[in-house]
């Protein structure tokens, strides 16, 4: 079906998306010393906190294997606090500090600068239909992802 051009393969072009997503955010958000992987996590936290590691990476859809090193560095950062489980002290439950918090609130201007960024070449009927696309795509894929998210 899409032999040929790579520049016509949705999947390149949603690589390439995410590329320029991830250069942009970090272009608007380099004076926080954050990652959007960052602050994908601290939002999360924002929404529902003490979660464990393993609710938490399905919530932000990140994999198992990444979530432990990220955790570990926003706990240096001092944004997030990992306590134990009131029913399983090996249990492992993560939460914003104020500090995180603080953060956030902080970066959230630059975070809407970068959406408002990446979609720019597109007018306001285009954005909707664009957003309503990607987001069924994803949906309809969700269970396809090495992190699939759970709600």
């Amino acid at each position: 079906m899409l032999h040929g051009d790579l520049h016509l393969k949705p999947g390149h072009m949603i690589r390439r998306a995410q590329q320029i997503a991830v250069s942009i955010f970090l272009d608007e958000c380099k004076e926080f010393d954050i990652t959007p992987t960052q602050y994908a996590v601290l939002a999360v936290l924002r929404e529902k906190s003490d979660l464990d590691q393993i609710t938490l990476a399905s919530r932000a859809a990140l994999d198992r294997s990444t979530i432990g090193g990220l955790v570990e560095r926003l706990e240096e950062k001092g944004w997030i606090r990992r306590t134990a489980g009131v029913e399983d002290r090996r249990q492992k439950l993560v939460s914003l500090t104020d500090v995180g918090r603080a953060m956030l609130e902080t970066v959230e201007p630059s975070v809407d600068r970068v959406q408002e960024r990446l979609l720019e070449p597109l007018s306001s009927d285009e954005r909707a239909v664009f957003m309503a696309l990607l987001e069924r795509l994803v949906d309809e894929n969700n269970e396809s992802s090495r992190a699939p998210f759970k709600k």
